[in-house]
């Protein structure tokens, strides 16, 4: 992922509500699958992870990236934010076409 593409999914993060949240328990299986549904149907994602997780934020980001085959977008505080590139019938992001060079 390039840091332009990595920019513009953090602007579009930011509008979003966090649809997951990491407690006490952790990462469970079934909080895992149900980040990997989410992440095919929607590509973008936040997750908070709230005060009572003991867990670090940015680990628990490179952990849930792996099981689910995500990218890290950004992990700030105490919020987590993960895209994964949809199949070719089911993509959301449309990427901004690059300004052509002038000579």
């Amino acid at each position: 992922m390039t840091t332009k593409q990595r920019a513009y999914l953090k602007s579009l993060a930011m509008t979003m509500d966090p649809i997951f949240q990491i407690g006490k328990s952790s990462m469970t299986p079934g909080l895992t699958q149900a980040i990997a549904e989410a992440l095919d149907a929607r590509e973008l994602i936040k997750i908070s992870v709230l005060q009572n997780c003991a867990d670090d934020p940015r680990e628990l980001a490179e952990l849930v990236a792996e099981r689910t085959r995500s990218q890290v977008v950004q992990v700030i505080g105490k919020k987590i934010v993960l895209y994964k590139e949809g199949k070719d019938d089911k993509k959301k992001i449309v990427w901004p076409s690059s300004p052509s060079k002038k000579a």
